[in-house]
């Protein structure tokens, strides 16, 4: 711990061995002491200490019962305290009981101090250890809770209804909405404001995949299950158990894995590849496209009996240009994140710049108006962004533009889509990764929508 040295509360009522461990640990640690029972309690009512050193034979009782009651009384009051005990040898199995009552080690008396040293730094990590991954896990909860999600519009509000609607009811939820709408944080919303909140989330970007790849990754392998299998591996539905498990994309799985998709879906179960043995799994599936999955089972490149039973929970996610007052608070709330990483004094959108930001296409949605957004907060000089700093591609085609596109809106948007990545493309010489960079897109959906409009 930085800044001051951790507390140490020391039960014991041995005097010479108080003493002892007061010399071997009064420089590391600020050390308090008690002899008995109410002593010990009434220290733990007075603060938390970041660690405990506790014998079990105490007066008045002088037996086991007195430390299993100042244990009992430790975790309940300070459940972030790590308790370390002491024992004679004729009390180990009463040792290994504190142990399993949530105790972090013991000793046996008289203890060895190197060795105590060690067990007490070890329990110190572990206990900053635990209090940074909830930190961590309380952070990310706060970052992908509804509130992250934001918006005043009607269509925003009704995916905030639906959240909380569905959080915490055990059904598979399919996300459907165009690229860029924001499928993946209303997944980890759903995850972090229900019950499996303290579970993991794991999501898995199906479009990203190689074909020979799929099956592997979601349902993993034993070793020797074919070429190059040197060892086994855990499989995603595996990993989410106790979780959730977002598939992005999951109508680019080929169909021999939407069998196996469904098999896992209806049985609770998954069987790893070059195994008989199925793996009971418990997890909340979550589901996402920007494709129509009617017109693909039409077409029969999705199963229709897939398809019901990923339609358990149905959300459709608006483009921006069905949203529009929300822009100006997305792109506030953009600037405002990407101004903190900067650092410096905070910028801000002058009012010709929001009015040209609402009525912009965007036909990126979400995702290309905060790459835009993250890009001015890196580059504009001074602390008010105008229209004229707006790049002149952000959004196009412009209300009124006197680009020549079809009346049919879906077609319209699908040749602007692919006008979008032509020119990126040409202007990076063909390098997709620079392109995806430059039209704020990650390698999947770059793969994906090359993929989808035939480009090379």
């Amino acid at each position: 711990m930085t800044g001051h040295r951790a507390s140490l509360l020391v039960v014991e009522d041995d005097r010479l061995h108080a003493d002892q461990l007061r010399w071997a640990l009064d420089e590391e640690y600020e050390v308090r002491f008690a002899t008995d029972v109410d002593a010990a309690l009434a220290a733990l009512d007075h603060a938390e200490p970041d660690l405990l050193l506790l014998d079990l034979c105490l007066p008045p009782e002088m037996s086991p019962e007195a430390g299993f009651r100042i244990l009992g009384a430790a975790r309940a009051r300070h459940p972030d305290a790590v308790v370390v005990v002491m024992s004679a040898l004729e009390e180990r199995d009463q040792a290994l009981r504190a142990i399993d009552s949530g105790a972090y080690d013991f000793f046996s008396k008289p203890v060895d101090v190197p060795a105590l040293r060690v067990v007490l730094t070890r329990a110190l990590e572990r206990r900053n250890l635990e209090r940074e991954n909830r930190r961590l896990h309380d952070d990310l909860a706060r970052r992908y809770c509804t509130n992250e999600i934001v918006g005043v519009s009607a269509p925003i509000q009704k995916v905030h209804e639906a959240i909380h609607r569905v959080c915490d009811v055990p059904v598979t939820v399919l996300i459907e909405g165009e690229s860029g709408t924001g499928k993946e944080l209303v997944a980890r919303a759903i995850h972090f404001s229900g019950s499996r909140r303290s579970g993991p989330f794991v999501a898995l970007h199906c479009a990203a995949l190689p074909e020979s790849l799929v099956e592997s990754e979601l349902f993993g392998h034993e070793r020797g299950a074919f070429t190059g299998a040197e060892t086994a591996r855990t499989g995603r539905f595996e990993a989410a158990h106790g979780g959730t498990l977002f598939l992005d994309e999951v109508s680019t799985l080929p169909l021999a894995v939407q069998v196996k998709l469904l098999r896992v879906i209806e049985e609770r179960a998954v069987t790893r590849l070059g195994s008989n043995q199925p793996r009971p799994i418990d997890i909340r599936l979550v589901v996402a496209t920007n494709e129509d999955l009617d017109a693909m089972v039409q077409r029969r490149e999705f199963r229709e009996d897939l398809l019901y039973r990923i339609r358990g929970f149905p959300i459709r996610l608006p483009a921006l240009r069905d949203r529009r007052e929300d822009i100006p608070l997305l792109a506030d709330h953009f600037l405002l994140r990407a101004s903190a990483e900067r650092g410096g004094p905070a910028l801000r959108f002058d009012a010709d710049a929001r009015l040209e930001l609402e009525r912009r296409a965007w036909p990126g949605n979400v995702r290309e108006l905060q790459h835009v957004v993250e890009s001015l907060a890196f580059t504009v000089q001074g602390q008010v962004i105008g229209a004229r700093d707006l790049p002149p591609a952000a959004g196009l085609p412009l209300a009124g533009s006197a680009e020549e596109l079809p009346s049919d809106f879906k077609e319209a948007m699908r040749l602007h889509e692919r006008r979008l990545l032509e020119r990126a493309l040409a202007r990076t010489g063909g390098v997709k990764a620079r392109a995806a960079r430059e039209l704020g897109l990650d390698p999947a959906q770059m793969k994906y929508l090359v993929r989808k409009h035939g480009l090379r």
